[in-house]
């Protein structure tokens, strides 16, 4: 991944986090890794654990941002998820993973930011 692209992820995981934040969610981890996948940010709203796929683009080229979250994604993020719960003794926790897409100008403004709910079919 070259650097350009892995500040423009850091950029949008802080922007989200803040975004979160001011939404009344408690931040408990950011890039939270296992060998099987990763989470770029896990917060709780009240009593769910929601985890968070951050997507950002400086174009609509390719699509909205969250729409890069496919199926396989989707699996992976669950299974990730699911060792997250497990790790932190969580099992019995409601859960949700969601999507914050995030759209940056070339400047590197923010032109506009997502939040979609409960992202993963299953």
């Amino acid at each position: 991944m070259s650097r350009d692209r892995q500040d423009l992820g850091q950029l949008g995981e802080k922007l989200a986090c803040g975004f979160l934040r001011e939404k009344g969610y408690q931040i408990l981890s950011q890039n939270y890794r296992t060998r099987g996948g990763e989470i770029d940010i896990v917060a709780k709203e009240g009593d769910v654990i929601v985890f968070v796929e951050v997507k950002t683009r400086v174009s609509r080229e390719f699509g909205y941002p969250e729409e890069a979250i496919d199926q396989r994604k989707q699996h992976k993020l669950a299974m990730t998820a699911e060792c997250y719960l497990t790790e932190h003794r969580l099992h019995e926790a409601d859960y949700r993973i969601d999507a914050i897409g995030i759209e940056m100008e070339h400047g590197g403004r923010l032109r506009d930011l997502r939040h979609e709910k409960d992202v993963v079919g299953w």
